[in-house]
């Protein structure tokens, strides 16, 4: 951590060098992030260049107060967002609908290892909830994203999106109803995979 601390402090100052470092420490865990928001492996490089790009910029800004890791994942986050509004904005759309995606992607949900007879129920459940996940409106898919695939906690949520515990607890609740409607209107998948969908979301992260 203070070998880390060293290496912002230098970027900060203008040296590139360690700024690459924090970059390649850093990107992967960025890009993922990109992706599982914006839904697209081209759109999450972009968006990972962009939010790297606004790091340099605003070093300057970052107090120590938190883990460097806490606050490039808010700032990605952030630009995350302002990409799912713009998006939303050019393609006249309401904050609570998303046109179906045709191109049949993947979300980038982390791998529990399932048993091979369990991998194509894993695939088309995975299918469906990132298709699912992007009819979202952008709050309430950022909570999702960091408590039911990341795991994060209530306070680790709370510190990343710099909201109240309450509020993290109560947009999470909203959203995972929301998210429900969706799955059970949407016709993604059979009933039984609906079913088993609709207990992930339930679960949520394990941490309180």
């Amino acid at each position: 951590m203070q070998h880390e601390d060293e290496r912002v402090r230098r970027a900060a100052q203008g040296d590139e060098r360690a700024f690459e470092e924090l970059v390649i420490e850093h990107q992967k865990n960025v890009y993922n992030l990109c992706w599982r928001m914006s839904g697209n492996p081209d759109d999450a490089l972009d968006l990972s260049q962009e939010a790297f790009l606004r790091a340099w910029r605003c070093l300057d800004q970052y107090q120590f107060d938190a883990a460097f890791s806490t606050w490039l994942y808010r700032l990605t986050n952030n630009v995350c967002i302002d990409f799912l509004r713009r998006r939303r904005r050019q393609q006249h759309e309401s904050l609570t609908v998303a046109e179906d995606d045709p191109t049949g992607r993947e979300y980038a949900i982390p791998d529990p290892a399932p048993l091979p007879e369990e991998q194509a129920e894993f695939r088309e459940t995975s299918r469906a909830l990132q298709t699912a996940m992007q009819a979202l409106p952008a709050e309430y898919r950022e909570v999702l994203q960091l408590r039911v695939i990341d795991d994060r906690s209530y306070e680790q949520i709370a510190q990343i999106l710099d909201i109240k515990i309450g509020t993290v607890k109560s947009r999470i609740a909203r959203a995972r109803l929301q998210l429900k409607k969706i799955l059970e209107a949407g016709n993604f998948f059979p009933s039984d995979s609906s079913e088993s969908v609709t207990k992930r979301v339930d679960a949520g992260g394990g941490q309180q």
